[in-house]
């Protein structure tokens, strides 16, 4: 704890309000909300923690704080700040998915569709459903039963649909507003919840029809109702009302939550949904932050009722969230909750052993390598590679590796500009000096640690533009292969030495794998740009030939060699201008 953050512990006020973390850049690692902002943020910095605080708190070298009236103005507030910062530590809800919908358009002739998308356009629209295909198969049933029109524009025939009983072809036909109005109604009436009374007048009409000796017609209402129970009841009654609702539940363990979501739609259980993620607070307060996050997504919308546990505060959920939130306390809703629970047990317990393999392969493996190298634990690593043949087409890459993972969002191609030849310690320094202006202009994260594929040479051209161009003090180090071409070494210091790692230590495997993406990418953009510089015909130089035209050319003649017996005639046939066949006649020549 450095002095700085001592005099500002001692002046913390008592009242409720959102603090954030910065490290040693100023970038914001965590954010936070307290009751009292005092006891919140001194508990960071004494007594003892778990490994994953720790590891917070080591981070810290400053911190912010913003008073607030209220409890529920400072988690809303907290919410906000993630948002606008995306702190490494904090829950980020990163799945961008957007569930479907089943929509009822609004048309002289209306149709029924599968969108993800809501708009103000007098539709009716029934869901979300978290289950994509459970939209597909019921939407496939209402087509069966309903026949509603199936084409995006009229045609002047009728189709398929038609002859399937599954479309009036109003397209030749003409339908009554009433009838639309009456199948709209029943469509509405089923996906509300009400396909059981569907079913009885189903079960009604069958039995009228074979009274009446109608047996066809009989057999097609005895196949609709089979429809309604295959596709329906495929899944279990989960209420005996039918009010859409989420129910919550969560465990924690070892310092990580897990939270399960099972969305209950139509009184049915159709999909669940589970995060889990590291806490630094009371799990009352982690959980509150947790579901002001999920319902801010554009993906997750409210219902109209939301179950929670008991150790959660309800009065802050509902004037958070602005829905009904219950906290049952007997019956079958309690039982949902603790089914909710027992869920997010049972998947804590399952990825815990899943979580530390992955840790002794990232987490730790930047802290044993920041000891060995003697400097701050580099979170983040950025790593450059160049590729060419003999100068042609020189290519640079970046890759950037964060808590020991790819960040593939933030991997960089380069073609090189300036560099004329086989110069691998130029063409280093021209990319490395167009990657840190930019960095230094737009203030983006800065490396805790650079590797380069290379020795002293790259190592000296990168320090130079770094320490002499850009007035930067960044550690560098170089990856050294050996006649395999497999990482072998790690090169660092002044003057440079042999870092000593374990072969088989998780930190050496670490640098493989950087080693081996950021060569995998730079070979695979070389490539590319190889492809595309091959990738030429005699047609390409010739005035008023596009690639239009060319491939009409070589589709039609499928050859050069057709092509130079063509005329100047067939040329012009083909629908070439009259003042660019003779030219392209006299290149194919040459």
């Amino acid at each position: 704890m450095n002095d700085r953050i001592r005099h500002k512990l001692e002046i913390l006020p008592d009242q409720p309000g959102c603090y954030l973390m910065k490290d040693r850049q100023g970038t914001i690692i965590y954010v936070g909300k307290a009751k009292v902002l005092k006891n919140r943020v001194r508990s960071y910095f004494s007594g003892s923690h778990d490994a994953k605080t720790q590891r917070l708190v080591s981070e810290i070298e400053d911190f912010e704080y913003i008073v607030t009236s209220s409890d529920i103005e400072a988690l809303i507030l907290e919410m906000n700040l993630i948002k606008k910062h995306d702190p490494k530590y904090n829950v980020m809800l990163k799945d961008d998915k957007s569930y479907p919908y089943i929509k009822l358009t609004h048309e002289r002739h209306p149709k029924l569709i599968i969108t993800r998308k809501v708009k103000k356009d007098k539709g009716k629209y029934f869901g979300p459903y978290p289950n994509a295909q459970s939209a597909n198969e019921t939407k496939k049933l209402l087509d069966r039963l309903y026949p509603l029109r199936k084409c995006q524009t009229l045609p002047d025939r009728v189709c398929l649909y038609y002859h399937l009983g599954q479309c009036l072809a109003p397209c030749v036909n003409e339908v009554e507003p009433e009838t639309y109005k009456q199948m709209t109604d029943e469509i509405t009436r089923f996906l509300n919840g009400g396909y059981t009374t569907i079913k009885e007048d189903l079960q009604k009409k069958m039995l009228e029809a074979a009274e009446n000796l109608e047996f066809e017609r009989a057999q097609e209402y005895r196949d609709q109702m089979a429809h309604i129970e295959a596709t329906m009841e495929k899944q279990k009654m989960m209420s005996s009302d039918f009010t859409d609702r989420d129910v919550f539940g969560y465990s924690l363990d070892k310092g990580w939550m897990c939270v399960q979501v099972f969305f209950i739609r139509q009184g049915k259980l159709i999909e669940r949904d589970v995060s889990l993620f590291p806490v630094y607070r009371e799990q009352e307060e982690e959980f509150l932050t947790f579901l002001g996050q999920f319902y801010s997504q554009p993906n997750h919308f409210k219902p109209k009722e939301i179950l929670i546990p008991e150790s959660a505060d309800e009065i802050l959920a509902e004037q958070l969230l602005n829905v009904k939130v219950l906290k049952p306390k007997k019956g079958q809703k309690k039982e949902l909750v603790k089914l909710a629970s027992k869920n997010a047990k049972i998947a804590l317990e399952e990825k815990f052993g899943l979580i530390e393999r992955d840790e002794e392969r990232t987490i730790h493996a930047i802290d044993k390598l920041g000891t060995a190298m003697g400097i701050y634990t580099p979170y983040r690593i950025e790593a450059f590679d160049n590729s060419n043949i003999q100068g042609a087409d020189p290519v640079s890459a970046l890759v950037v590796f964060i808590d020991g993972k790819p960040e593939k969002r933030e991997y960089r191609k380069y073609k090189i500009k300036t560099v004329i030849g086989p110069d691998d310690y130029e063409s280093m320094r021209e990319v490395v000096r167009r990657r840190y202006t930019r960095v230094l202009r737009d203030q983006l994260p800065l490396p805790d640690l650079i590797l380069i594929d290379g020795g002293k040479g790259q190592i000296d051209a990168v320090k130079d533009i770094l320490e002499n161009e850009l007035g930067m003090e960044i550690p560098v180090a170089g990856l050294a292969k050996d006649e395999k071409h497999r990482t072998s070494q790690l090169l660092f210091g002044t003057p440079l030495e042999i870092v000593p790692l374990e072969r088989h230590s998780q930190e050496f495997y670490l640098l493989q794998r950087i080693q081996d993406e950021v060569h995998r990418f730079a070979i695979t953009f070389h490539r590319q740009l190889r492809g595309k510089s091959a990738f030429q015909s005699a047609l390409d130089d010739i005035q008023g030939i596009g690639p239009v035209r060319k491939k009409m050319l070589l589709r039609h003649f499928g050859s050069l060699k057709k092509m130079k017996e063509a005329s100047v005639e067939e040329f012009i046939e083909l629908g070439i201008p009259k003042n660019i066949a003779p030219l392209l006649k006299e290149n194919l020549e040459k």
